[in-house]
């Protein structure tokens, strides 16, 4: 019985191998990317490249366990919620307010430090940022914001002292 529910699993692991999700890779440089707009300096791009990017923009470099399955399965839906919050290469496409939101969010998660996740910094090494790295990235995106100009409407002040209360 134990042999037979081995080699079940083996069959059913070896068939999911050809169940592919799509990979996040962008082929060409991004017309909405925010280093368009926004030129951001060599310390931030590396910073954003390393520590940022593989899922919070349009282009991820998978390591080789990527194609093994199901991890690519987590993977893919790791880098499709990342970008639900925040993609770079698409940062031009938001409304000002959500730009301002995001680099609010961008400001607060290196603050705070809960960007990036530890399960990414754990495998990632080089994505576990330094100081100068994120006081470069608290500058690009405080200069950003300002640039943006989202000046808030007396109902986001309200949502927002009411969303702080709960």
């Amino acid at each position: 019985m134990l042999k037979k529910i081995t080699l079940g699993l083996i069959v059913i692991l070896a068939i999911i191998q050809f169940i592919k999700p799509a990979q996040n890779r962008a082929s060409e440089q991004q017309p909405n990317s925010i280093t368009i707009k926004y030129p951001a300096t060599e310390v931030v791009k590396n910073a954003l490249a390393v520590a940022c990017n593989d899922c919070h923009s349009n282009n991820t470099r998978y390591p080789w366990y990527a194609s093994i399955q199901p991890i690519s399965w987590f993977l893919a839906d790791h880098v499709k919620d990342g970008k639900r919050h925040l993609n770079f290469d698409e940062f031009l496409t938001y409304e000002p307010k959500r730009m301002d939101h995001k680099l609010k969010e961008l400001i607060e998660s290196q603050e705070e430090g809960w960007m990036p996740i530890s399960s990414y910094t754990f495998i990632h090494k080089d994505a576990l940022l330094n100081a100068d790295q994120k006081k470069a990235i608290l500058d690009y995106a405080k200069e950003v914001r300002a640039a943006v100009g989202y000046v808030p409407t007396a109902d986001d002040l309200e949502k927002e002292k009411a969303r702080k209360k709960e």
